[in-house]
Parts: C-alpha cells; structure tokens; sequence
C-alpha cells in the first residue's frame, strides 16, 4: 500500500463537498491507495458559501478547494464535473450548470424532470458524457489540478423514461443506461464507470508522490 501518512496511518485528506454520497464514492475508489477521507462534518468543518461561477469545471474546483481550505487549514481536494450532451447548442449545454436551471436550484426529483424533458424533445434518449476536474491543495504553495479525460465519464444514454430507483445526490443515475448493455446503471452498479476511479486513484498517487 503507498501511503503518505505518519508510520503505517494513510493520509487524511479533507473532501470539500456537502454531498454524501461523492464522499462514499470517493472512500471506495481510494480504500486502498492509503488516503483516508474525512467529510468536512467530521472534521468539525462548516460548509462554506461558495460562488461557483466558473466557465468550466476545474475553475469551479479550484473554487471549491479554496473556500474549504481557508478555514480548514489542512489537505483538502474538491472536485466539480459538467454534463455535455451530443447535439445541444452550446448556449443550452448544462456544462457546471447541471443544478440550476434559468435561475433556480433543481432538487433531486426537480432534476431527474428536467433532463427527462430534455431526453423525450430529442425522440426519447440522447447522448451524453460528464467531464470532471480535481484540485487538491496540501498547503498555500503546493496545488494540483486536473481535468483529463483519464477522470472524466465514458458516454451513456439520457433515457426519457425514469428509473423506478433512486441514489440521493446522484439523480441522473435514474435516467443513464449504459450504451454497451442497454441497461440502467442502477440495475447494474457495476457497469459504472470504472476507469474514472482509476483515473482519480492515478492523480492522487502522482501528486502526493510529487509531493514527498
């Protein structure tokens, strides 16, 4: 196991996200590369008001690892992603905007109505693929960035017909069928994407390893 920590413990590094279910994720893509990840809740941490207004995602993680690491004062990474769909204008690409929609803030459910409306205008599925970017900070001089397509999503289908499950904080998952299979993600878990795992365990190694 590497491992960056002090003897035989793995490094702790803080998640700046108020989203349980990016927090598991992340635990089990990185369980044994010898990071722990501690939520801001359990470091005692307050989830900060962030503007994310970046164009794209890593500016919105950079944003976000910033915010957390002024009061936290410790190793923090956060991270942002954006949805692309084939055939959409740009003016209309949801990109680091998937929640808010001409102004408001889409719930769970208020989501999954959304992008099902957006699925049944193009006959009913549409492409689509997320791009997602990583900023880990382990003091004020030592960052690092990435928003390869090593950690970004492979593409899947936009159904316009919901699943009947659910993953709180991960709504789309009720709408993204698996090109290859056929299948929704959410009767097959192992179907999502792995390499994406891969391409985050791949940068926290390089980086921490820079960093010794």
């Amino acid at each position: 196991m590497v491992c960056w920590g002090k003897g035989d413990r793995p490094m702790r590094l803080l998640y700046g996200t108020g989203n349980p279910g990016k927090i598991e994720a992340m635990r089990r893509a990185l369980i044994d590369v010898g990071i722990a990840i501690a939520a801001p809740d359990e470091m005692g941490v307050k989830h900060p008001a962030v503007d994310e207004t970046g164009r794209d995602p890593l500016e919105n993680a950079r944003l976000k690892a910033w915010a957390y690491f002024g009061p936290a004062r410790t190793p923090v990474f956060s991270c942002d992603s954006g949805l692309y769909i084939e055939g959409l204008d740009d003016s209309r690409q949801p990109g680091v905007h998937v929640r808010n929609v001409e102004g408001r803030y889409l719930n769970d459910e208020e989501m999954i109505q959304h992008y099902s409306w957006i699925a049944r205008q193009r006959g009913g599925r549409c492409v689509a693929r997320y791009k997602n970017a990583v900023c880990l900070i382990l003091d004020e001089d030592t960052v690092y960035e990435h928003a390869g397509d090593d950690i970004s999503g492979e593409k899947f289908i936009i159904s316009s017909v919901p699943h009947q499950k659910r993953r709180p904080g991960f709504p789309l998952d009720s709408l993204s069928i698996h090109i290859g299979s056929g299948q929704y993600y959410m009767d097959r878990p192992t179907l999502r994407v792995t390499t994406t795992y891969e391409g985050f365990r791949e940068f926290f190694k390089r980086a921490l390893n820079s960093a010794l």
